[in-house]
């Protein structure tokens, strides 16, 4: 059964300028990094307006061009590829302040499609100023070579998952990774965070069925490691489910976003 792919973000959804760049709330968070006042007065040039669009709503289609890109202001999506036959790979998953359609500035097309999980804010940018920032701002232009590089970081760890890491070590990365994502944006609160991911849609990231993630939760759940229920994620034991998933807590320090 083929599935339904609802088209892109319309013109009808962008907003005026809701946020400032100078009241925005991620220069707060300690995960990311400063921008300059130079930086900053760019980054208030190069945004052009704000875009909402409900959750489920597809925001790039893959081998489409487009003619923004995006920052998550607030809201989650999903990165994935998709068979003729409706058969899905989620490849990643977007939080608040992560970059969308880098691939639409460079290749001139997305080689993926990215979907909203939730109702979502967007700071919107052209893509064609992008090259502004290679033109004229060396630390920016590196942030975004440092994003792109993360990105393709994540994608990697996402691989390894599906095709080394067993059932159980696949689900108990894919939930920490989430919560500490989640935790470095401030998201989480006495070790809860309000997870907008169904167990379908872990399933789609790491290449099980739904029925064996949902036994692999179950048995997480058993040994009273997390709770997953009504939407909200609680982990009772970090140390375990770490080592389980081989999850690696290195902090890299302050990240760039733009």
């Amino acid at each position: 059964m083929l599935r339904k792919v609802p088209g892109p973000a319309k013109n009808n959804y962008l907003q005026p300028i809701q946020t400032p760049c100078e009241r925005c709330p991620f220069h707060k968070l300690p995960s990311l990094r400063k921008f300059t006042a130079d930086e900053l007065a760019f980054v208030k040039g190069f945004k052009r307006a704000e875009m909402r669009v409900p959750a489920g709503h597809t925001l790039f289609i893959e081998n489409e061009e487009h003619r923004h890109i995006y920052t998550v202001l607030s809201g989650w999506a999903i990165r994935y590829k998709m068979l003729e036959d409706g058969r899905r790979q989620i490849l990643n998953f977007a939080l608040p302040s992560d970059f969308l359609g880098m691939q639409n500035a460079i290749l001139k097309s997305m080689k993926q499609s990215v979907e909203a999980l939730t109702s979502m804010t967007l700071c919107v940018f052209d893509r064609n100023q992008i090259w502004e920032i290679y033109k004229a701002y060396p630390e920016l232009s590196f942030d975004i070579t440092w994003i792109a590089s993360r990105d393709e970081c994540l994608v990697g760890e996402n691989l390894l998952s599906v095709g080394r890491r067993t059932g159980l070590e696949r689900v108990a990365y894919v939930l920490l990774h989430l919560f500490m994502r989640a935790k470095g944006l401030g998201l989480t609160k006495d070790n809860q965070l309000q997870l907008p991911v169904t167990q379908q849609q872990v399933a789609d990231a790491l290449g099980l069925s739904i029925v064996h993630t949902n036994k692999t939760i179950r048995k997480l759940s058993k040994h009273k490691l997390i709770s997953w229920r009504q939407g909200i994620f609680e982990i009772f034991d970090l140390q375990r489910l770490s080592e389980i998933a081989m999850y690696n807590h290195e902090e890299p320090g302050p990240r760039p976003f733009i």
